[in-house]
């Protein structure tokens, strides 16, 4: 089976450092693929957040919703390891974009994951596909479209 290949951008426009927890650890004793969908998510609230968004729940009633996701490991997370978590926009469409992760652990930053997902725009109130908010992009330092 050919392994996903991701892309590294040049530039990211967050980090975060994200200790992992004991509860974070799986029968391996090491961070499971659950816990590291769980390690992004929390990532990417924190860069919405440093955004001025609250949360996916961008501006009433439009948010984002998770169309696909990809992940590449590296290397294992343990107990006591902390994570840096790196985000950056790496495509935009009309309706959405995707995110690029690159999940490092230690001092020398070793590798342990890369990762991307990707966005679309929803009107929670509508059920439908919906306009990003007119500051998004610009806000997220977003490639041109």
């Amino acid at each position: 089976m050919p392994r996903q290949k991701i892309n590294l951008p040049e530039r990211w426009a967050f980090s975060t450092a994200i200790p992992v927890r004991i509860t974070d650890l799986n029968y391996g004793r090491h961070v499971g693929n659950d816990t590291m969908l769980s390690l992004l998510q929390e990532a990417r609230v924190q860069w919405l957040r440093g955004l001025g968004y609250p949360s996916e729940l961008l501006a009433e009633p439009v948010g984002l919703i998770l169309v696909d996701i990809g992940i590449r490991f590296k290397a294992e997370l343990v107990y006591g390891d902390v994570a840096t978590v790196s985000i950056a926009v790496t495509e935009v469409s009309k309706r959405g974009f995707e995110l690029t992760y690159f999940v490092t652990k230690g001092d020398e930053a070793a590798e342990v994951a890369r990762a991307t997902t990707g966005f679309v725009f929803f009107d929670y109130a509508a059920r439908r596909l919906a306009e990003p908010p007119a500051e998004f992009f610009a806000k997220a330092g977003a490639p041109a479209a």
